[in-house]
């Protein structure tokens, strides 16, 4: 194989640049080699491929790479895979702006302190309703074995966890484990540093998040005439959950999603890992060109540096379709 690559995506800004060549690197290997996968198949191993670089991602950029359709948004969901058709309203177009703080995923422990938080997490609520904890390591494993909603997951960690954060000696405590154990299971080799973990925070970001996802579905399927605000609320109180709970903001991007709320959107929040990169924006299809001008004013033209990179940096954007081969005839 001889390749070129070429690409558009700004790189380390929270837009699945990393996934969108693992992707493509999966698809053409598997075209040159005359072999036949499909969608779902290549997007689980590419989900695992991406984990060798040291990053303990989830599978969704992938997904979405393979699995995106034109002018449809996707619902996906895990364990199988699959992805769901979410008619998005209209009246409205999402608008991505970069903060121009780039973050790299593979090069900081910011990403895995909050997978190891969540599996610490995991095994303290199994622990606290009986369960086996030694084989769950996702909080939606947790849920799935109690048969629970995610109210009553959310009403569950206020009741088992605390908000100070936990020492390693606690968590070896309430799990009976040593802590040579806990360094060698539940730490990767890159946050072998941490000394304290904020369970209840990220416990409660991660299931309210997942019930947000939800009700923006439920919004979009049954079209009530307040749909764009009520769509805009949801992504208001992410941001606030992201920022909060899970702390994976940074200064950049809050004063960046502060002023796209200001110049007209009905919700903004962070995407992508986070501590950098870009925010998205929901906003009405009448107001985009004054939204657009007064995010440039405010945002990018007062820096030389980002007034630089405005041109790639801020932009409107509609669901497309994913990874595909073109030959040549």
């Amino acid at each position: 194989m001889s390749c070129v690559v070429d690409g558009t995506i700004p790189p380390s800004s929270g837009l699945s640049s990393s996934s969108a060549l693992v992707c493509c690197a999966g698809l053409v290997t598997m075209e040159a080699n005359q072999k036949s996968l499909s969608k779902v198949a290549l997007a689980e191993i590419c989900a695992k491929c991406e984990r060798y670089i040291g990053t303990e991602g989830g599978g969704m950029d992938q997904s979405i790479s393979f699995l995106a359709e034109k002018g449809t948004a996707k619902l996906i969901e895990f364990q199988p895979l699959r992805a769901t058709d979410v008619k998005l309203p209209d009246g409205a177009v999402f608008v991505i702006s970069n903060c121009c703080v780039e973050m790299n995923k593979a090069a900081s422990s910011h990403f895995n302190i909050r997978v190891v938080e969540c599996r610490i997490a995991t095994k303290m609520l199994a622990q606290a309703r009986g369960l086996d904890s030694s084989r769950l390591l996702k909080l939606a494993q947790v849920q799935t074995e109690l048969k629970a909603s995610l109210e009553e997951m959310l009403a569950l960690v206020d009741e088992v966890l605390h908000p100070e954060p936990y020492s390693r000696e606690e968590i070896c405590k309430a799990l009976s484990i040593t802590s040579e154990h806990f360094s060698t299971e539940l730490l990767s080799s890159n946050t072998q540093h941490v000394t304290h973990f904020k369970l209840y925070q990220r416990a409660m970001h991660v299931y309210g998040e997942a019930a947000r996802v939800l009700r923006f579905k439920s919004v979009c399927d049954s079209e009530p005439a307040e749909s764009v605000q009520l769509l805009g609320d949801l992504m208001n109180q992410s941001h606030a959950s992201c920022r909060d709970l899970y702390q994976c903001s940074c200064p950049e991007l809050d004063q960046l999603v502060d002023i796209c709320l200001k110049s007209g959107a009905v919700g903004s929040r962070l995407t992508g890992a986070g501590w950098g990169g870009c925010a998205v924006s929901m906003v009405p299809s009448k107001k985009v060109e004054s939204f657009l001008q007064a995010v440039r004013e405010a945002y990018y033209l007062s820096d030389p540096r980002r007034a630089a990179m405005e041109k790639q940096s801020l932009f409107v954007t509609k669901p497309g379709g994913g990874a595909a081969i073109f030959l040549e005839e």
